[in-house]
């Protein structure tokens, strides 16, 4: 992104607690159990409320058999990857209606896109990876920030999909291009 479509994006006047013109399910779903109420950076508290979720997640996937899967050196982790797509398309319908109900598009209290983008990019290390290093969970949420906010590698075309798709479907993205680092990361150390 350019910094006018940055300015653009991020420059627009903020509605103190804009959340409320939905209902209580969808605002808990949407600010992902109040993580994107913060009245500064939501978007941060959300990826960051996400994170540390993904510890006690590592720790219950660590004990499943089925949870790691190996692409010649590399680990993959198909607890997060499941998670990940769960989160994904059952948060279409509770996104689509609080943006409609607060008639807004992609507003910064919706973080349950940043917990879809967190999952995915922990779903490219090992359960085991994460808890004998759990700094990784820390430069994964670095990764993630740097692809969400920047959107570079074409990650800010997925926001012109239709309604809730493109609140989703670019942080989806920018999960992926961190995954795909950390998994470098790991397997160069």
């Amino acid at each position: 992104m350019n910094k006018e479509e940055l300015k653009e994006k991020y420059g627009k006047e903020r509605v103190p607690h804009q959340w409320r013109g939905t209902d209580f399910i969808s605002t808990m779903v949407c600010t992902f159990f109040g993580s994107g109420m913060s009245p500064k950076a939501p978007g941060t508290m959300g990826s960051l409320a996400a994170a540390i979720v993904a510890y006690p997640m590592a720790i219950l996937f660590s004990k499943a058999d089925f949870a790691t899967f190996q692409i010649e050196n590399f680990a993959f982790n198909s607890c997060f990857l499941l998670a990940a797509i769960i989160v994904f398309f059952a948060a279409i319908p509770f996104v689509k209606k609080a943006m409609d109900d607060t008639k807004t598009e992609d507003p910064g209290w919706i973080v349950i896109d940043e917990v879809c983008g967190i999952f995915m990019a922990f779903a490219f290390v090992a359960p085991a990876t994460l808890l004998a290093q759990p700094w990784l969970l820390a430069v994964g949420f670095g990764l993630f920030r740097f692809f969400d906010i920047l959107k570079p590698l074409g990650i800010h075309k997925f926001e012109s999909f239709p309604g809730a798709w493109g609140v989703m479907a670019d942080d989806l993205l920018g999960g992926i291009y961190a995954g795909v680092l950390l998994a470098a990361l790991t397997f160069a150390l």
